[in-house]
């Protein structure tokens, strides 16, 4: 299938925002067809005209080395020395000459007739274009001048081309960075449904924080079957589900060591398809599962984030690939060299800093995709926290009752007794001798009240294993066998 379908089939597939704002492929072959026919008609077909560049090209850069090669990459020959005798082949360049606001391709030929010569291709298409900018006056100087003669011939449908594909590119670049700003408002919003609507237990009347005077033993936490009428109207736990499988599922970028960094298309797209089947199954993507009317709209806002990101992934592909292939049917169709390389319309450039709206593989730039996923990192995970960053790490479940020790080191409560009892002096964590010093003075307190306020389910279930616990050694040591206690 030739590449212009290709290209519309999927313009097809995105929303009409992006497709109206896309590259106009097949209009810019029209026009490459139009450079070929003002080429023909000066005498320069593509044959002849590629013969005189590459002979420019090989005359010239043969003899240049580093910085002075790179500069002769697009104006292809640059004081060349003419060959001797009576057969002299002309020498021509292709330049873009940007002084203006506008491109203006335009050839630049030096013929070098020799006198009685016979006509050719040459002194036929010299004769013919009268364009001569730099010429001796009148055709016997021409055959009895030593020197060459100099024609500079504008290009109008090559300058039209052009014209064409940088309006698009400009008209372009301008629509990102506006889905760039929409999208940051939107995060905005965003961010403050979800804080509004994932409430923690502070926000009811009932909560009663601890102070650093009471005694670790009376701590309590309310149970869930009783918990305030303002809490459960809170969608806290579900949207900590959600922000889990979403973190798993790892849409757009890989986080894992073997494979870091953006992922395919497809694979996106698979993963994000995979990832809303788990909302469905889960009873999230209808909003069953949610209770407030404002957690179902931003999970509707916070799905469409998703699905654009991956539109401007299949947007990139397509507007990348179809000013690649365009660049390179205009090189091929018409025999002039290939224009400097465009910079990307997916770079938003702000004052000294680039961000990019979609990254490609060899772009060291924030994408979008990175964005949205620094955004749930940096904005919405603190509104709503993850158990496992409170975590004890001996027994891995929730640090309730947290101790923190003089190293700085955090341990539940029941893990901290347990090394205390085996007369293990030493912190796991750094080996300081802080272990067996440790007291109620240790608790700390504003990290329980924390956990009691975000976490009232984990934390609940936690102090009754650990109450269940304590009982169970202290029937132990009383040398009661517990297994013949009938709960």
């Amino acid at each position: 299938m030739h590449f212009s379908k290709t290209y519309a089939q999927l313009l097809l597939s995105l929303p009409p925002d992006l497709r109206d704002n896309a590259i106009e492929y097949r209009q810019l072959k029209k026009l490459i067809n139009k450079v070929v026919k003002e080429l023909t008609s000066l005498g320069l077909s593509p044959d002849l005209l590629q013969q005189l560049l590459q002979h420019a090209q090989t005359s010239t850069t043969s003899s240049l080395k580093g910085k002075e090669r790179e500069q002769t990459s697009f104006l292809l020959d640059v004081g060349h020395t003419f060959q001797s005798g009576p057969s002299r082949m002309p020498r021509i360049t292709y330049e873009l000459n940007t002084d203006s606001n506008e491109i203006q391709p335009r050839l630049r030929m030096w013929t070098y007739p020799a006198s009685g010569n016979p006509p050719n291709a040459y002194s036929d298409f010299l004769g013919a274009s009268d364009l001569n900018t730099g010429a001796a006056a009148g055709p016997s100087n021409v055959s009895e001048s030593t020197e060459p003669r100099e024609v500079v011939i504008p290009l109008a449908s090559d300058s039209a081309f052009f014209q064409a594909l940088m309006d698009a590119h400009s008209a372009l670049s301008t629509r990102l960075a506006d889905l760039g700003d929409e999208f940051t408002k939107n995060l905005d919003v965003l961010a403050r449904d979800i804080s509004s609507s994932a409430k923690p237990m502070s926000e009811s009347s009932s909560f009663q924080p601890y102070s650093h005077d009471a005694n670790p033993g009376t701590v309590t936490v309310r149970a869930p079957n009783i918990l305030t009428s303002s809490f459960t109207r809170s969608d806290l736990y579900a949207w900590r589900e959600v922000f889990e499988l979403y973190i798993d599922a790892e849409v757009f970028e890989s986080q894992s060591e073997e494979s870091r960094g953006e992922r395919a298309i497809e694979d996106a797209e698979a993963r994000l398809a995979k990832f809303m089947v788990q909302l469905a199954d889960r009873g999230f993507a209808d909003g069953s599962r949610l209770k407030l009317q404002r957690s179902q709209h931003a999970m509707k806002k916070f799905l469409e984030l998703n699905a654009s990101i991956l539109n401007l992934f299949k947007f990139q592909y397509a507007t990348t690939e179809a000013i690649r292939k365009i660049l390179k049917k205009h090189a091929k169709r018409t025999a002039l060299p290939t224009a400097p390389v465009l910079p990307s319309p997916f770079i938003l450039t702000v004052g000294e800093q680039s961000t990019a709206l979609i990254r490609s593989r060899t772009s060291s730039n924030t994408s979008l995709a990175t964005m949205l996923v620094q955004a749930i990192g940096q904005t919405l995970l603190p509104i709503v926290p993850h158990i496992d960053d409170y975590a004890c790490v001996i027994c891995t479940n929730i640090a309730f009752k947290p101790i923190r020790l003089r190293c700085g080191h955090l341990f539940c409560v029941r893990c901290l007794v347990k090394m205390q009892k085996r007369g293990q002096g030493n912190c796991p964590m750094c080996r300081s001798p802080t272990v067996l010093v440790a007291d109620r003075s240790n608790v700390d307190w504003a990290l329980l009240n924390f956990m009691k306020d975000w976490f009232p389910i984990e934390s609940r279930k936690k102090l009754r294993q650990n109450e269940k616990e304590v009982a169970q050694e202290e029937m132990e040591e009383l040398g009661l066998d517990v297994s013949c206690i009938i709960a």
